[in-house]
């Protein structure tokens, strides 16, 4: 049986301030709600972020999916999820012009703080700019509640003047979103591989997914024998140079090592470590 969710009353509002809970960037930023506060739902990324050098924490798989849509996006700078809706006094007032009832705790009936899905930085030819986006299942929507909550959520986020939307199952690319959950832990190269070790391999490859029809399997497969590498090297160092973009591919095709890899253009670059 899943804990209950924690009683968030002012002494408890204090006390996650003063612990940083919703405060921060990158790797600094510390979500309001974690998958300890909310272990029947919750669902963490242990891999650090790309973007944060951090682990991010997820309240749904759709959540999940919706991150690593954000993490491919060469427009996004920052990740911030469970951002808090405060002060409370702000969602409460919202709640109370509306006629609505505030969120509360199931059990205690005390005032909740409401949290944003993503707070999310963007840059776009030198303009700097935050979006919030609210993570739900089309079907939620239909559920009166629901929407009794996304407007106040919708009201707190106008007074702001930040751009606020709801992001359903529907506008999640569902193969690049599992194409980039398939790389991202593979982003840095084998710690046991030096730059000058890399460096040919990637060459090597570069030329035989472009120049030969067959799977990448039996290309890397071949690389590995004509280098004299540990079977599975060429493959590794494939799918680094997916994550790091120095392949260029369609990402909206499920990648399959069974299946030719058609690179679509390349850019080799020198060899990133793990910071």
């Amino acid at each position: 049986m899943a804990k209950p969710r924690p009683v968030i009353d002012q002494k408890a509002i204090d006390r996650m301030l003063k612990q940083g809970r919703g405060r921060g960037t990158h790797e600094k930023y510390k979500p309001w709600l974690t998958v300890r506060d909310v272990p029947s739902l919750g669902k963490s990324s242990r891999d650090k972020g790309w973007k944060t050098g951090r682990p991010h924490h997820f309240l749904s798989i759709l959540e999940l999916l919706y991150y690593l849509i954000l993490e491919w996006s060469q427009m996004v700078t920052d990740i911030r999820e469970q951002y808090p809706l405060l002060p409370i006094d702000d969602t409460i007032a919202i709640a109370e012009s509306l006629g609505v009832k505030h969120p509360t705790h199931p059990r205690t009936k005390r005032l909740v703080v409401m949290t944003t899905d993503f707070y999310i930085s963007l840059q776009n030819e030198g303009d700097s700019f935050e979006h919030a986006r609210t993570v739900k299942y089309a079907k939620d929507l239909d559920d009166r509640r629901t929407i009794e909550k996304l407007e106040i959520e919708r009201r707190f986020w106008e007074a702001r003047g930040i751009d606020w939307g709801i992001v359903t199952e529907h506008e999640i690319p569902m193969a690049l979103a599992k194409n980039v959950d398939f790389l991202h832990d593979r982003r840095y190269p084998p710690s046991s591989l030096s730059a000058m070790d890399i460096s040919p391999i990637a060459e090597r490859l570069t030329s035989m997914v472009v120049e030969l029809d067959r799977p990448l399997c039996e290309l890397t497969t071949m690389s590995d024998k004509q280098l004299g590498l540990q079977g599975g090297t060429s493959l590794g160092i494939a799918y680094y140079l997916l994550a790091t973009r120095q392949w260029h591919i369609d990402m909206n095709v499920p990648i399959d090592p069974d299946q030719r890899l058609i690179v679509l253009g390349t850019r080799l670059q020198s060899v990133q470590g793990e910071g």
